[in-house]
């Protein structure tokens, strides 16, 4: 199972895509936008895939609805492929 644990701290969303791609070893042609995510994620990434974001709330803060639109994305994806499982929070938030 590829497993990435989205933690930061980030500075723009720019730098999620990057710890997207080197936890979950993005294609090298992967465009760091919403639209190249999904492709890369259900086309060019195997599964199963489990994609934590413990303390979103707190990058949601910081990154407002950029961290809305790709929490949306990456919960697509789940949606599309039974194999992608995306963790929310911590266990007792």
């Amino acid at each position: 199972m590829k497993s990435c644990v989205l933690a930061g701290p980030y500075a723009g969303v720019e730098a999620i895509y990057m710890d997207l791609t080197r936890q979950l070893d993005l294609p090298s042609h992967f465009g760091a936008n919403l639209d190249a995510l999904w492709d890369a994620l259900t086309r060019n990434v195997e599964g199963p895939i489990e994609i934590s974001w413990p303390e979103f709330s707190r990058h949601r803060r910081r990154l407002g609805i950029a961290a809305d639109r790709l929490l949306t994305t990456l919960q697509d994806v789940a949606a599309e492929r039974p194999d992608v499982r995306v963790v929310i929070g911590r266990p007792n938030d």
